[in-house]
């Protein structure tokens, strides 16, 4: 055999290895299947930790059911957060093409920082306890949909029609919403001052559980559509050109996927607070982890990612070191430290 028939033959043999799926080759696929089942078993490991641990009771007696269903709350409430984070940061940063951006960016967290901010300012903090928990929630999360979604009708449907605006657009009213909390709050009593500020820090230990009932399925509703719709992401993150020629209404799918990117984020904001960094340090691992353009497989990775980190967190936290309060606060700074190195490292991320 001459030697440009072994070549021909290697290349043959080459690109029968690669694929045009998801998977560039079966190495891939298997690598791909190896990270989702090793964070599945630290997933189960680590929630199966916090529930025992330092648990004393009888198996299973009434005690010890009782120690661990209290602790089930804590778990739903991460799963339920890092669920909302994961799906719309990467939808979001998808639809903007952009990979160093988060849905805080549009000033979520600052209408949720001026609405508790306006309600203590103009009720009290006595006030405040007395309005329905439930109705404020509600109010909460209608209020920050609506202003996401009257701003993602006005720019991306008017005369400017592009995404860059928007951003900016949103940076600039996060801003000023956040200048105008800051001037109620310096007017405050300092005893209505400190009801507020505890508010204001994202607290897994602070997340009202009698709500869950609502959110759970609005989030499930919500990620579940953005699941069934991922293949359409696909095609988005391809551009406004190629999206359009192949036959996806560009501007009309941005809309939807921003909406529910909006209720996600509004569900999670008002069950726990602000999370600036979470969903960024989730995203960004489950890109460098997955390596793959398919949405139904970064998003499975990215949750399951976001869950171990901050239940590793919160079992660390609550159960040896005792600074339970400080665990969103840790998970912030490394994802703001992430995201240095990412913007350090543009464009090879």
């Amino acid at each position: 055999m001459s030697a440009d028939t072994t070549a021909l033959a290697a290349r043959a043999g080459g690109a029968r290895e690669r694929g045009v799926g998801p998977y560039a080759s079966h190495a891939h696929r298997t690598r791909y299947l190896v990270i989702l089942a090793a964070l599945i078993a630290s997933a189960a490991a680590i929630t199966i930790l916090l529930l025992t641990w330092g648990n004393e009771y009888e198996l299973f007696s009434e005690r010890w059911w009782r120690i661990s269903t209290m602790r089930v709350t804590s778990i739903v409430v991460i799963a339920t957060v890092t669920f909302c984070q994961a799906l719309a940061t990467v939808t979001f940063q998808t639809v903007t093409n952009n990979r160093i951006i988060t849905p805080s960016i549009m000033g979520f967290e600052s209408l949720y920082v001026l609405m508790q901010t306006t309600i203590v300012f103009f009720f009290g903090a006595s006030g405040a306890v007395s309005i329905s928990p439930f109705g404020r929630f509600l109010l909460q999360v209608s209020m920050m949909v609506l202003f996401a979604v009257l701003l993602y009708s006005w720019l991306l449907s008017g005369r400017f029609g592009n995404l860059h605006v928007m951003l900016l657009v949103g940076i600039i009213l996060g801003a000023g919403m956040g200048s105008l909390s800051t001037f109620m709050q310096q007017m405050l009593d300092p005893n209505e001052f400190d009801v507020l500020r505890a508010r204001l820090f994202g607290n897994i230990g602070n997340a009202n559980t009698d709500f869950l009932w609502f959110v759970i399925p609005v989030c499930a509703l919500t990620g579940g559509t953005i699941w069934m719709l991922s293949r359409r992401l696909n095609v988005i993150a391809l551009g406004s050109d190629i999206s359009t020629n192949l036959g996806i209404g560009h501007k009309r799918q941005v809309m939807l996927m921003l909406t529910l990117v909006s209720v996600l984020m509004a569900m999670s904001t008002s069950l726990v607070g602000p999370m600036t960094f979470l969903g960024f340090l989730m995203a960004t691992l489950a890109y460098s982890i997955t390596d793959t353009y398919d949405h139904r497989r970064i998003l499975p990775v990215a949750w399951l990612l976001g869950y171990v980190i901050l239940t590793v967190a919160y079992f660390l936290l609550r159960h040896v070191f005792a600074l339970v309060d400080a665990v969103t606060i840790i998970v912030e700074l490394i994802g703001g430290l992430v995201f240095l190195v990412v913007i350090f490292r543009k464009g090879r991320l």
